[in-house]
């Protein structure tokens, strides 16, 4: 509400499909609602599902691909055949199923985003602990008696981090596109909570009568993915 310039939410039957102006620079939609204020609104819902959704899938990446990394044999392989058969899997499908089943909501979206994006992650973990666990920083905290699980989480994740927050910075990227579909769909935020991909959704329906309604918030969606998208490579770099 702060940095918006209207509410969001505020119905006004006496400017419904205005085009873009000094006043309403993204137009406004059937309700007379500001597009630019929904926008900037929505954003919170886009980003912050996206955050969320990847610090799960993060978080799950690294456990996995530590602790399989670090143990090996049977324990990698069984590990290792479980990434593959989630792989297998066609992603955005499944994760229409689970929201199908579980119900559209902003929860279920960034669980469920978040539960299906870890395998990237758990790969690149598991192949810099493979490489790392042999050395002698490692060597030495065993003969100290450092266990397992202190070195893992304090000598060998700390050196892995590298790969892992550009994949997370691109991955934040995907699950903003993925959120959007859900919400195009009808499956992800509901109205009248604004949403990009929902205000695309209702958009369609107009779009020979009012272009702005789902031009802007797509131009959002691509700015937003396209940002991610350098920034995870300038990090690789």
């Amino acid at each position: 509400m702060f940095v918006s310039p209207y509410n969001p939410y505020e119905i006004n039957t006496n400017a419904v499909f205005l085009a873009p102006s000094f006043s309403h620079p993204c137009g406004t939609d059937r309700l007379g609602r500001d597009i630019l204020s929904r926008i900037i609104y929505g954003s919170r819902v886009s980003i912050e599902v996206s955050l969320i959704a990847v610090g799960i899938s993060v978080l799950l990446g690294c456990v996995i691909g530590a602790v399989a990394g670090f143990y090996g044999r049977v324990v990698d392989s069984l590990l290792m055949r479980f990434t593959d058969v989630m792989l297998t899997f066609p992603t955005f499908f499944l994760i229409l199923a689970v929201v199908t089943f579980l119900g559209p909501s902003i929860v279920n979206v960034m669980i469920v985003i978040g539960l299906t994006g870890w395998m990237g992650v758990a790969r690149l973990v598991r192949a810099d602990v493979l490489k790392l666990k042999n050395m002698e920083f490692v060597k030495v905290a065993k003969l100290f008696g450092a266990s397992d699980v202190y070195i893992i989480v304090k000598h060998l994740l700390p050196n892995v981090m590298g790969p892992v927050v550009v994949s997370a910075t691109l991955g934040v990227g995907s699950a903003i596109l993925t959120e959007s579909a859900l919400s195009f769909l009808g499956l992800g935020v509901q109205p009248p909570t604004p949403s990009w991909g929902e205000m695309l959704s209702e958009g369609k329906n107009y779009l020979q009568v009012a272009w702005w309604l789902s031009f802007f918030p797509g131009l959002s969606i691509f700015l937003t993915v396209l940002s991610f998208t350098i920034i995870g490579e300038r990090f690789h770099k």
